[in-house]
């Protein structure tokens, strides 16, 4: 059976405080964060952290995800980047090149598929994964304790290996 989740990213000013959530239902979802990220960083490490979260389910997984950014970056120019030396067409280094790496490890050997989809026009997986992935930014910008959710059952809670530059590490469960 097909696993089939939302993926959202959110930053209060771009960078500023910033969240990343995904969400399958109530009962499992997760979300994280850093005191300061850019939107992009939160939708591709919401997508990175339920790769993790369900790579021992041995699932097909559906990606739902309002970002075309994220989208793309995992199905359309991840190999050219990685022909290229980690490098954009324009021979500029590719942004986010750390989680994308890290994305391009976890997406192999699965069966993934992604759909984009309109955010804010009430989708209701998107709209609970943008409200936990806002309410991780909002902890951050009030210091308040970040709502992590109770992940995916059985699986074992990974920190990305790259946060953002200048960013102090964040606890992400």
């Amino acid at each position: 059976m097909t696993i089939v989740a939302a993926a959202d990213g959110s930053a209060l000013g771009n960078p500023g405080p910033a969240g990343w959530a995904w969400y399958v239902d109530d009962d499992r979802w997760a979300a994280g964060g850093w005191p300061r990220a850019t939107n992009n960083i939160g939708e591709l490490t919401a997508v990175l952290q339920l790769l993790r979260a369900t790579k021992d389910t041995g699932e097909p997984l559906h990606i739902l995800c309002d970002s075309q950014y994220a989208i793309k970056a995992c199905t359309e120019w991840l190999a050219g980047w990685k022909r290229k030396g980690w490098r954009k067409a324009d021979g500029k280094p590719v942004l986010n090149v750390e989680i994308i790496k890290e994305l391009d490890a976890e997406l192999q050997g699965r069966k993934v598929t992604f759909e984009w989809v309109r955010g804010h026009v009430g989708h209701e997986m998107n709209e609970a994964a943008d409200v936990r992935a806002r309410g991780a930014a909002t902890a951050f910008q009030n210091g308040t304790e970040v709502p992590h959710g109770p992940g995916w059952p059985g699986a074992e809670v990974t920190e990305p290996s790259a946060l953002p530059e200048a960013t102090p590490p964040a606890t992400l469960f």
